[in-house]
């Protein structure tokens, strides 16, 4: 997950006052909405667990149905969002350990932390779920999700950053192929992830292959191609997808979908098309000035600690079943309170793991390059916008990162007048 926090913006530009191609990248604004955005996909996961873990019964929880049924979603939106920032930050002439310890960083010293965790409470509270010792290795390796029976290990959601280390692993080559691409390539490869989404939905619908596909790493790189794709054509000056409000409606529109199909990966089509386009919406709306409620500093903030939350709150959910039950089925005030209090403990964990282990152990382990970072950046590749790096969930380490790869520092989208004159020239307890 990446988060893009500094509040500099530049007045939107107009027919008479295009804005230069590379401007300095000093005045270029920030992404803030994306940050934003996280959070809410980070709160529909832990609005999908606290339904799964049976709070509220009755007529409270058949509105959580209906409100978070659908939350798993929030992770296609962390895979796409993955693409789009690492897309949008990608240094030309960045090296590929370059950019592989910038990611590792990223995620990393959250991850160990919460499997140290999970470790102490598969010894302490639930001995049931202590893993075989080649089982926790392939874990703390981020490779437990190309094996079903492994994919929940210690903590379950980690199951989508051994998707992101895998997608972390093929960026380098997406991201030459995406900058020999022109914007009908770019175009193309977009329309291809989103057919082989739907191919994929069918074969797992119909359960044509050996096991499911929804945790395994290579049915989830097309969303994060997806996603990769759509930030190549901000890039380009060719997006000319819907605004911020038409792409928000077809994502909820899209989202409201998901119970009419098979749960699980099958139900990924539904917010794909909706998701890709409020991606772009939202930085096409910070780039020009525009109004974006998901821009809100709060919004920001909590965008920030989308990660750690992201990790921690599973954890929390399941400390809680030794206090309270295995699906309580509480009253309606009952259960609003236990959930507040899962929420208040898990969004206070998710600070501390934040300010003590996530930035410290990034600039730790990316403090030899303090000095490299103080050279003159790397020129604009040609008939591009500059790109400058500063992703998550997130990515579940999906998402940005104003001091690694946050969408910071954009030159702003020209208006449409001035693009157009340069086109004259050119299910269970489990995260689904």
């Amino acid at each position: 997950m990446t988060t893009a926090t500094s509040a500099t913006r530049t007045p939107p530009a107009t027919a008479t006052t295009a804005t230069p191609r590379t401007p300095p990248r000093s005045s270029a604004p920030s992404l803030p909405s994306l940050t934003g955005l996280r959070w809410i996909a980070a709160l529909l996961v832990f609005g999908l667990h606290v339904r799964n873990f049976g709070y509220f019964g009755g007529t409270g929880g058949r509105v959580m149905t209906w409100g978070f049924g659908a939350g798993a979603t929030g992770v296609s939106f962390f895979f796409i969002l993955s693409g789009f920032v690492l897309m949008w930050s990608a240094r030309p002439g960045d090296r590929t350990l370059t950019f592989w310890r910038r990611r590792f960083a990223r995620i990393y010293p959250v991850h160990l932390v919460t499997v140290a965790i999970a470790l102490l409470m598969a010894y302490t509270l639930d001995r049931g779920a202590r893993p075989e010792p080649l089982q926790g290795l392939a874990n703390v390796l981020l490779v437990h999700s190309w094996w079903r029976p492994w994919w929940q290990t210690l903590d379950p959601v980690s199951w989508s950053l051994a998707c992101e280390a895998f997608f972390y692993a093929a960026f380098p080559l997406l991201a030459l192929l995406l900058r020999r691409l022109g914007a009908r390539g770019t175009t193309a490869l977009a329309g291809a992830s989103v057919l082989t989404v739907l191919v994929l939905s069918r074969v797992d619908a119909h359960q044509w292959l050996s096991q499911p596909v929804n945790s395994l790493p290579v049915a989830r790189l097309p969303e994060f191609v997806l996603g990769a794709a759509v930030a190549r054509l901000v890039i380009l000056d060719r997006w000319r997808g819907p605004g911020l409000e038409a792409s928000l409606a077809v994502a909820i529109i899209g989202y409201f979908f998901v119970p009419q199909v098979t749960a699980g990966y099958p139900a990924t089509p539904c917010t794909l098309i909706g998701f890709a386009l409020l991606i772009p919406a939202a930085a096409v709306a910070d780039l020009r000035d525009q109004p974006s409620l998901w821009r809100h500093r709060r919004l920001v903030r909590l965008g920030e600690l989308s990660f750690a939350f992201y990790m921690v709150h599973l954890l929390v959910l399941r400390a809680g079943v030794h206090l309270l039950g295995d699906s309580p089925r509480f009253g309606l005030p009952t259960a609003l309170a236990v959930t507040a209090g899962a929420f208040a403990l898990s969004l206070g964990l998710s600070w501390v793991l934040y300010e003590a282990v996530e930035r410290p152990g990034r600039r730790l382990l990316l403090r030899k390059r303090r000095s490299a970072a103080r050279r003159p950046a790397t020129p604009p590749e040609p008939g591009s916008r500059a790109l400058e790096a500063s992703a998550v969930g997130a990515g579940p380490g999906h998402g940005t990162d104003r001091a690694d790869d946050g969408a910071g520092h954009r030159p702003s989208v020209p208006s449409p007048d001035s693009r157009h004159d340069r086109r004259d020239g050119r299910e269970s307890r489990r995260i689904e």
